[in-house]
């Protein structure tokens, strides 16, 4: 009795992982891919057709016949979409090199403390998170406006002669961004190089190696784990990102965020926006596909 329990139990701990990715990922993804193949229509909800179940096996002839792909067309022959695409993969492209140039040595920086003090300093890079995003955001607003605290301390130490305009620009884009996912990089940059073996370099310190040439080669490479991690959890949510570009960002050029919660929102057409929506997770899944493919080679590689 008591292996057969332990079998089940084992069996639910495998089991329970996907019934939640089924629930709340999957299901998730059907209905909108469902709405993306469907038309707008002045009803509720704003799309059609819908599957009636009291209407057999003709209803679901009916339902299917009347799935398109006029809404993935729409993607493809009109700029908007294709602009801000482009526009949100590039924002997001610079914004993770950003965070990883500022990111890699804050990390380093913390691992190179004395212990006694690393859990401080930790907390106080986790310490915004503790604010609400949505605040957080506003508050860059007061700061960049063109009387705020920024412009006050150039024109303060001489470096700007006259207000400069922040707000609306994608200087304001790429500050936020920045300001908002640095502990997403930092901490799992944190995380590896803190399990660096110190012998390792103590040993290329021994074999003549200079310090500069040390930390190249060596805590450069064990690093590349916490490095790409990071790299994953900043990317993959500035993509679709919306409060930020829409707060200190200008209207001229639109993210797919944006796009998306204006077509959800302002224009009522679900069908299109689902389509965006689908086309951008297919895009995100892309990085974690080859993400995946980088961590089975380095396993194989180990044995």
């Amino acid at each position: 009795m008591s292996t057969q329990s332990g079998t089940w139990r084992a069996r639910l701990v495998v089991i329970l992982p996907y019934a939640w990715l089924l629930a709340f990922f999957l299901v998730p993804f059907l209905i909108v891919l469902k709405i993306s193949l469907s038309q707008t229509a002045l009803a509720q909800p704003p799309y059609e057709p819908l599957f009636d179940l009291g209407a057999g096996w003709q209803g679901l002839k009916d339902f299917i016949a009347g799935l398109s792909f006029e809404n993935y067309q729409r993607l493809v022959t009109d700029s908007l979409y294709l602009d801000s695409y482009l526009r949100s993969l590039t924002v997001a492209a610079l914004s993770t090199l950003m965070l990883l140039l500022a990111g890699f040595p804050i990390a380093y920086a913390l691992t190179r403390m004395p212990r006694r003090i690393q859990p401080m300093l930790v907390i106080m890079v986790i310490l915004p998170f503790w604010t609400s995003f949505l605040i957080r955001v506003y508050a860059w607003i007061n700061i960049l406006q063109r009387d705020g605290l920024l412009n006050q301390t150039l024109l303060a130490l001489g470096i700007a002669d006259e207000p400069v305009a922040w707000l609306a620009s994608d200087t304001a884009i790429y500050i936020g961004m920045v300001y908002s996912y640095l502990p997403f990089m930092v901490l799992p940059i944190y995380a590896t190089l803190e399990k660096l073996d110190e012998s390792l370099l103590e040993a290329a310190a021994d074999l003549g190696c200079p310090p500069w040439k040390a930390f190249w080669l060596v805590t450069i490479p064990l690093a590349l784990p916490g490095v790409a991690a990071g790299v994953l959890l900043c990317f993959i949510p500035i993509v679709g990102e919306f409060v930020i570009p829409d707060l200190l960002g200008g209207s001229d050029q639109l993210m797919i965020g944006q796009v998306m919660w204006t077509e959800f929102f302002s224009n009522l057409d679900w069908p299109a926006a689902s389509a965006v929506a689908v086309v951008l997770l297919c895009l995100l899944i892309v990085p974690i596909v080859i993400y995946q493919q980088m961590q089975l080679r380095t396993l194989e590689g180990s044995r």
